[in-house]
């Protein structure tokens, strides 16, 4: 991720994935009006592990909506693969996450991951063929016959992950898929998706509460602050790409850790 001017200054730069620039969002008129997002300006590469974190109310959630093209911003820009996010939406450019699986209780796994793909006009054999793919990437090989209510809420979130999978966009957005989830789960979930975007490359935007997850996961941390949501600081991590749970004793990761707890102490001071 590099800043707006960073992205001007060097020839034939690669395209972002994501680009915002002043993006303001404003719900209601008037008196009772309330900004969510106030001049956001954030570049996303190809690649990127972002993830957004702040208190309740920071507008990470709407931000990720806005690229998602179901939030509309009052002001400045945004782009996704250069396109506007309702062209992206169009193209199929993402694929979304929601905090619930939102899986249908009358389909199986397996026609639950099928539904955006029989939208989309795929045949039945490369729905299959698909289908089975994600299944594996996921780590769900031998469920796709099961409903969702035989399946633990790690596993239904596992399903809903593969579902963004099926049809193969190169973003993924996750709006805190494991929040209410145990910290045993989480952990392993954390793993395996780790292990899925070093195998996909996929670009993905992560929205959490916690920090622990946010320094895990990212390339880069967002730091946002509330009332209306802003950019406080971006943080790289330092930390290699392959990264096993006990990582998180180590120094470097317990610094991070300090810097965005910092962040989001310091963001607070702009209510």
């Amino acid at each position: 991720m590099k800043t707006t001017s960073q992205v001007d200054s060097v020839p034939n730069a690669a395209q972002p994935v994501i680009e915002a620039r002043a993006l303001n969002l404003v719900f209601g008129s008037g008196a009772t009006s309330v900004q969510a997002l106030k001049d956001i300006n954030l570049t996303i590469d190809k690649g990127d592990f972002v993830s957004f974190i702040g208190p309740s109310g920071c507008g990470k959630t709407t931000f990720l909506r806005c690229i998602a093209a179901l939030e509309t911003p009052t002001g400045g820009s945004l782009t996704v693969n250069g396109m506007t996010p309702e062209e992206a939406r169009k193209q199929r450019a993402y694929g979304y996450v929601f905090q619930a699986a939102g899986l249908y209780p009358w389909r199986t796994i397996s026609k639950n991951i099928k539904l955006p793909l029989e939208i989309m006009g795929y045949s039945k054999a490369e729905q299959d063929r698909r289908v089975a793919e994600v299944l594996e990437l996921v780590e769900l090989s031998g469920f796709g016959g099961k409903f969702p209510w035989q399946l633990s809420g790690g596993m239904q979130q596992r399903a809903s992950i593969a579902r963004a999978l099926a049809f193969d966009a190169d973003l993924l957005l996750m709006d805190e898929p494991f929040g209410a989830l145990d910290e045993i789960v989480r952990d392993h979930l954390n793993e395996q998706l780790l292990k899925l975007w070093a195998r996909t490359n996929k670009t993905i935007g992560f929205v959490t509460h916690s920090i622990p997850e946010a320094v895990y996961l990212s390339t880069k941390i967002v730091v946002m602050s509330p009332r209306p949501g802003r950019i406080h600081e971006i943080i790289d991590s330092p930390l290699p790409k392959e990264r096993p749970l006990d990582i998180r004793d180590s120094a470097e990761f317990i610094e991070i850790a300090h810097r965005v707890r910092e962040g989001l102490r310091a963001g607070h001071g702009h209510d």
